[in-house]
């Protein structure tokens, strides 16, 4: 009897383990089905919604917990992304203009259930690109053709400006704005080739004549002085002084002389400067 009792308890701990391990596995596939949590990766932000109305909670990085069937997760990127836009527009003296743009921006992280919500994830083709371009034309239109080449940085800075306040209504931020581009029509590229090239011929120009300047009056400066130098000359001559030059350059003919007198006489001869001269000094 002891033995049969022990049998039968055997037996329904055996039943007892089955169903236990039946319903454990139940419930594994309830949960894999149902999965009653969610992950929120790195650069994400989760949006809760219950029953497809969005919460103002909004999940951080990391592994949450939610109602199955009861509750969503929408998973938003709020990390920065790159948007590259081109747009034609016209200056203010009426020139066609080509832009083309890049801007970093990013969704604000505790704002990405009103974004969501508001908007949708297809905020870039909805509001982003819409917005650079309206910003694009509106700022374009307020310089001339060749302010938007002199001026592009401070083009540039009043673009940024723009998209930061209209973006921010829209719950996003703009981290970085930048001009890649500017391009016009053939026949204004032509004009500016032109303009540019009469310039530096017309500097060149002005260059050429301010260097004949200063050269003719280094001229008549140097003409000038040797003028004074023959009027100085001329009032220090006094008969002494020819006088004195005429004796000066005897003495330098005696010192070439080489004691040989000349044997051509007649009409055509040189005479000997100073012979007489010197032999009545002896």
């Amino acid at each position: 009897m002891a033995n049969q009792d022990i049998n039968e308890i055997k037996n329904v701990f055996k039943q007892a383990k089955w169903r236990n391990l039946f319903i454990f596995g139940l419930i594994l596939i309830v949960l894999f089905a149902f999965k009653p949590w969610v992950q929120v990766g790195a650069g994400q932000r989760g949006v809760v919604q219950n029953f497809g109305a969005v919460q103002q909670k909004v999940l951080n990085e990391g592994i949450h917990f939610k109602i199955p069937v009861a509750q969503t997760v929408i998973l938003m990127d709020v990390k920065i992304q790159k948007a590259m836009t081109d747009a034609a527009s016209s200056s203010s003296d009426l020139q066609d203009v080509d832009l083309s743009v890049a801007l970093n921006y990013h969704i604000i992280p505790d704002k990405a259930n009103l974004v969501y919500q508001r908007i949708g994830v297809q905020f870039k083709e909805r509001i982003i690109d819409p917005a650079i371009q309206e910003v694009m034309k509106a700022v374009s239109a307020r310089y001339t053709a060749e302010e938007l080449i002199t001026k592009r940085p401070a083009v540039s800075t009043e673009m940024q400006e723009a998209l930061t306040s209209r973006l921010l209504t829209s719950n996003i931020s703009v981290d970085a704005f930048s001009i890649i581009s500017f391009s016009f029509s053939q026949t204004f590229t032509d004009a500016i080739e032109a303009k540019q090239t009469a310039e530096q011929n017309a500097l060149k120009a002005k260059r050429d004549l301010d260097r004949i300047k200063v050269e003719a009056q280094q001229t008549i400066a140097a003409a000038t002085a040797e003028a004074e130098a023959l009027r100085l000359q001329k009032m220090n001559i006094s008969p002494d002084l020819i006088e004195l030059r005429k004796i000066e350059a005897n003495l330098k003919a005696i010192e070439k002389w080489n004691g040989i007198l000349p044997q051509v006489t007649g009409a055509g001869a040189v005479p000997f400067i100073g012979v007489g001269d010197a032999i009545k000094n002896k």
